[in-house]
């Protein structure tokens, strides 16, 4: 029991630490706001064959300030940055309502990780009811 506890604190300890980090002055040269800026063209996917279910495009700002979150025939939603840090940044959006559930409100949480033009990553979309759902997500940017 010692030990779990322990590892949950270490864990909460870590993200607080990345979720509060200053961009631009971590250690080791980790990402930047400026180093993402620009238009994403990606698309989510899920279920075992990684099935495309929704496409998008992501507004990156310098500054961190303003990102938004346009799905395909939907109105652009607000991210909220949670945490950056060496090559990834984790954003929010949500609640909105589902593409994948009819009638369903969800909020998502993506964590992407950038080399150059190209980002991959994973994402969570947590239901109302207190389901979650899980998936891959990749992008380019526009040039």
């Amino acid at each position: 029991m010692k030990r779990v506890f322990r590892f949950f604190i270490i864990a909460c300890a870590s993200f607080a630490l990345a979720a509060t980090q200053t961009p631009g002055l971590s250690q080791g040269g980790g990402i930047r706001f400026s180093d993402v800026a620009g238009t994403w063209e990606g698309k989510s996917m899920v279920g075992p064959k990684d099935s495309v279910f929704v496409t998008w495009a992501l507004t990156a700002t310098a500054d961190g300030k303003g990102w938004t979150l346009k799905r395909a025939n939907r109105d652009p939603l607000p991210v909220r940055i949670i945490a950056i840090g060496r090559d990834s940044i984790v954003w929010e959006s949500g609640p909105y309502p589902s593409v994948l559930r009819a009638g369903q409100m969800v909020t998502t949480r993506t964590a992407g990780h950038f080399k150059g033009d190209k980002m991959t990553g994973r994402w969570e979309g947590r239901y109302a009811p207190g389901d979650v759902v899980r998936g891959k997500t990749e992008a380019t940017r526009k040039k």
